[in-house]
């Protein structure tokens, strides 16, 4: 189903209840769809799901020379970087939109080409995610970069060489910068404090089977040797546990039932754990994992956002909309994105009873106790949500107001539903096989 329209009318109340299936992890596979460039022979990739940060990659590739067509079964591309070229400015600024993918391009292009452009990137406002680290880090492997009125434009003079590198903090987009770098530069590149998250690990196993010589430690430090040709690979990309989640957290919200085919215990356990103390329910089998609400109070948490492998920060926001019908008092700390926790406002114009604090209000100090950010949450239930006019303002924060839809007695009229096409795939089909009640205005959809 293709969505036109970008307001949902949602009708409330009904708990969603049967089976979705959820595939690719988006924050993995349009990284390993950017890892073909680096190779010399074609790379076929499973599981890909369809969603804009997808569909964004391959028109990149595209422009770039790289031929990408569908393979033999569903959700398969096939990857040809036999011929990469540069590309107009124009279109590179057309086809990036609000992605902030493009980024990652510059570490293949460089050794490609000798040269790329980023034009200027976009991305869910949820808090910073500083663009200069990505340079910086490129300029120590050797690029020079130019800053552009549309753009920033690198060159490699020379090839690029290894570099040691400490985050100041495990981000994921900065340890994705260095891995799809540092393979293809000559000597060793050590990078300490690196992202460890289950989605670096499948990179980390493409790019292993494209010829790459990588190792983790046990210290969050990667190292890579460099080596002079990477091939092609196969690989099929681990299933989206940030989507399993919140699809975990809408069945716990609306008091459903949901059997989330493609879910894996492995890389979900933290969630699982966290889901368990709020009291719901879940099996697992080897097809996926069903989550239920078993009736009765849920019950309250104190809850810390992490990097993996502790409570993940998209997990964060579905779950604070089923904190909202637990009864006493949740605390929430929230250590990865500063500004994540803005889209309770919404929540508090439904019913809910949420405050928060510019304190750490959990078990330890981050980085931003002392910044004056709004970064704790103390959520008090179980309040009866009302339907309300809910302008998403993120991914997760907007598959979050979603559920909080659903969960509310009353209609909903959900502005700006296109956003979450980035990171789900077909969702509006799979509310409507859940049981929801939801329509485009003049439309309807069950």
């Amino acid at each position: 189903m293709t969505v036109t329209d970008d307001v949902l009318l949602v009708h409330g109340g009904t708990p969603l209840e049967g089976e979705i299936r959820v595939r690719g992890a988006k924050n993995l596979v349009p990284k390993a769809m950017v890892a073909a460039l680096l190779g010399s022979a074609p790379s076929r990739l499973r599981n890909v799901p369809d969603i804009r940060d997808v569909r964004v990659v391959r028109g990149l590739l595209q422009l770039h020379g790289v031929t990408v067509r569908p393979g033999e079964e569903p959700g398969e591309l096939i990857m040809d970087p036999s011929h990469v070229e540069s590309a107009n400015v124009a279109d590179i600024d057309a086809h990036a939109g609000s992605s902030r993918i493009p980024i990652l391009l510059c570490g293949p292009l460089l050794h490609r080409l000798g040269h790329a452009f980023i034009p200027g990137l976009g991305g869910c406002d949820i808090g910073g995610r500083p663009i200069d680290f990505h340079f910086e880090v490129l300029r120590q492997f050797g690029a020079t970069i130019e800053k552009r009125a549309d753009g920033q434009y690198l060159e490699a003079p020379q090839r690029l060489r290894g570099t040691k590198i400490r985050l100041p903090y495990p981000s994921v987009g900065a340890t994705e910068q260095v891995l799809l770098t540092a393979v293809l530069a000559e000597g060793v590149t050590e990078l300490s404090n690196a992202a460890v998250e289950p989605e670096i690990e499948d990179l980390i196993c493409v790019l292993q089977k494209m010829g790459a010589i990588i190792a983790m430690d046990t210290d969050r430090t990667i190292r890579v040797t460099g080596v002079d040709k990477l091939g092609g690979y196969t690989h099929r990309a681990l299933s989206d546990r940030l989507e399993a989640a919140s699809w975990a957290s809408a069945a716990l919200a609306t008091e459903g039932n949901i059997y989330v085919r493609g879910a894996q215990q492995r890389s979900m356990m933290t969630f699982l754990n966290t889901y368990r103390k709020v009291g719901g329910a879940f099996e697992i089998d080897d097809e996926g994992i069903r989550f239920w609400h078993p009736g009765g109070s849920l019950k309250s948490i104190a809850l810390e956002t992490d990097v993996h492998p502790g409570f993940q920060t998209d997990w964060q926001q579905p779950l604070v909309v089923a904190l909202t019908q637990a009864s006493g008092l949740s605390i929430v700390h929230e250590t990865v994105y500063e500004s994540r926790l803005g889209f309770t406002s919404a929540l508090n114009q439904m019913g809910a009873h949420i405050q928060l604090y510019r304190e750490c209000l959990g078990g330890s100090d981050c980085r931003f106790g002392q910044r004056n950010f709004l970064h704790s949450a103390v959520v008090s239930g179980p309040t009866k949500l009302q339907g309300a006019d809910l302008v998403i303002p993120d991914l997760r924060g907007g598959f979050s107001y979603l559920i909080a839809a659903l969960a509310a007695q009353g209609t909903s009229r959900v502005h700006g539903i296109d956003l979450i096409n980035r990171g789900y795939e077909n969702f509006m089909d799979k509310l409507v096989e859940l049981g929801a009640k939801v329509e485009l205005p003049g439309k309807a959809l069950g």
